[in-house]
């Protein structure tokens, strides 16, 4: 092993054993989240139809940290801690003298970062007593986490896959039903909704949005018999995901550097936060000021294009109704091979940080996206999965910013996931048939889409 390798690597015994809350420390005045049928703030009663008490008493939880369950940490230790890596090649092809770091979350047991909140949530509805979980998935790297988790913990699950994703990604769909999970193309005929929209929207690509509103309503229609789990947007998922920056505190000590910049892909918003907010933490404790970069694709520009509203979180306006930068609950993205990043929203804490200028965000067009991601891989043997790549496209350009400017600057970005089976993507790319898929609806036109909600 390499000096510099060695460098960075933790054992088992630096695996976190709390979570980091945000709710802590977060500089801003909390937005109310509201029951989508009152319009009144919610209640965990209400809550509870969908999940677990003990997540929910996370969900709006203020401690700074909360323990994580041994039997939680013993499923981690399968692939955490998860390594950080110096990108020494990418930064020779770019002639930058900035340093690039990379968390390669993309070394977990189903190659994402989405194994981080999908063991601790199946963890604590098994406790509960909860049989049986429903979800929705983008491009699957959520469903296949969440399969290996309820397998772990002999739970029954439903996938409901947004539909685009579901043709253009199968290897995800054999992962998931190779752990006994049952997964359907989303719109589907498995609830009314679905029907419903696939009687009016025939050969929708289906959305996020639309894949959410059919767990809900599967989970809320079996009488407590299961419970619903979301992947992202959350704070409790946002919460569990906290693993993934608090390790990369001790990497980047260890390499006696402190990063300049932490980027990470967003659609929902959990693999950001998850490498973000410990940083976040140490600008607001420790006087520290790291550039925090939220990367979206152009095609579902949310951040940086969308309205900070209240809006519901799924397209039948069944979910909590959340204060965020929303395009619209009704908007269906085109059908970009970054299908995890296809949602009209975004997490409340990073919306609130957003609009506070705490932290920053970026939209990056798909063609420029697999460009970073082929230079990426050609330099440093990873294929990125394409959500990974926004992340990867805004690192670079950080590099080369630097480069102009003759900054030793320090990049820290989370490589969220591998993209070995998201190879038809690639292909697509190199045979010249990935479109830019910019997405150009105005601030009116946002407007126009979104319901008036009276906060009570």
């Amino acid at each position: 092993m390499s000096d510099e390798k060695s460098k960075f690597l933790l054992s088992e015994n630096d695996l976190p054993k709390q979570w980091y809350n945000i709710r802590a420390d977060m500089p801003v005045a909390d937005t109310p989240v509201l029951n989508p049928q009152t319009k009144e703030p919610i209640t965990a009663e209400f809550l509870n139809v969908l999940f677990p008490m003990s997540l929910i008493e996370q969900e709006m939880s203020k401690e700074r940290y909360i323990d994580i369950p041994e039997e939680v940490r013993e499923i981690y230790k399968l692939w955490r801690p998860t390594p950080l890596k110096r990108a020494r090649r990418l930064e020779k092809a770019l002639g930058t003298p900035a340093h690039i770091y990379y968390k390669d979350e993309g070394a977990s047991i189903s190659g994402s970062h989405k194994g981080n909140t999908a063991v601790a949530q199946a963890f604590y509805n098994k406790i509960d007593g909860t049989k049986s979980l429903t979800t929705e998935t983008g491009a699957g790297q959520w469903g296949s986490a969440l399969a290996v988790a309820c397998n772990f913990f002999d739970m029954d699950l439903e996938v409901f896959m947004v539909k685009s994703s579901y043709h253009h990604k199968p290897y995800r769909r054999i992962i998931i039903e190779s752990f006994n999970a049952a997964i359907y193309p989303s719109p589907s005929d498995q609830s009314e909704y679905g029907k419903q929209y696939l009687k009016e929207h025939p050969d929708s690509p289906g959305s996020l949005g639309i894949a959410i509103s059919e767990a809900v309503e599967t989970a809320v229609k079996s009488n407590g018999k299961k419970k619903y789990s979301l992947g992202s947007v959350l704070n409790h998922v946002l919460l569990h995901q906290s693993v993934i920056g608090q390790e990369c505190l001790k990497q980047m000590e260890m390499a006696d550097e402190y990063p300049d910049v932490v980027i990470g892909c967003v659609g929902g918003g959990s693999n950001f936060g998850g490498v973000a907010f410990p940083f976040l933490h140490q600008n607001l404790t420790e006087g520290h000021t790291t550039r925090l970069v939220a990367v979206e694709p152009t095609a579902t520009p949310t951040l940086t294009k969308g309205l900070y509203a209240f809006d519901y979180g799924d397209t039948a306006k069944m979910a909590p109704i959340l204060k965020m930068f929303t395009l619209g609950h009704d908007f269906i993205p085109a059908p970009i091979h970054a299908g995890g990043l296809r949602y009209h929203g975004m997490a409340p804490q990073i919306c609130m940080l957003y609009e506070a200028g705490y932290i920053e965000a970026v939209a990056v067009p798909q063609p420029a996206t697999f460009a970073a991601a082929m230079q990426f891989a050609q330099a440093e043997g990873i294929i990125p999965a394409p959500e990974s790549a926004h992340a990867i496209r805004a690192a670079i350009d950080e590099a080369l910013d630097a480069k102009e400017k003759g900054e030793a600057r320090v990049i820290l970005f989370n490589l969220s996931g591998h993209g070995l089976l998201d190879l038809a993507a690639y292909d697509s790319y190199l045979r010249g048939e990935v479109g830019d898929s910019t997405f150009e609806i105005t601030k009116d036109e946002i407007r126009k889409n979104l319901p008036k909600v009276d906060v009570m």
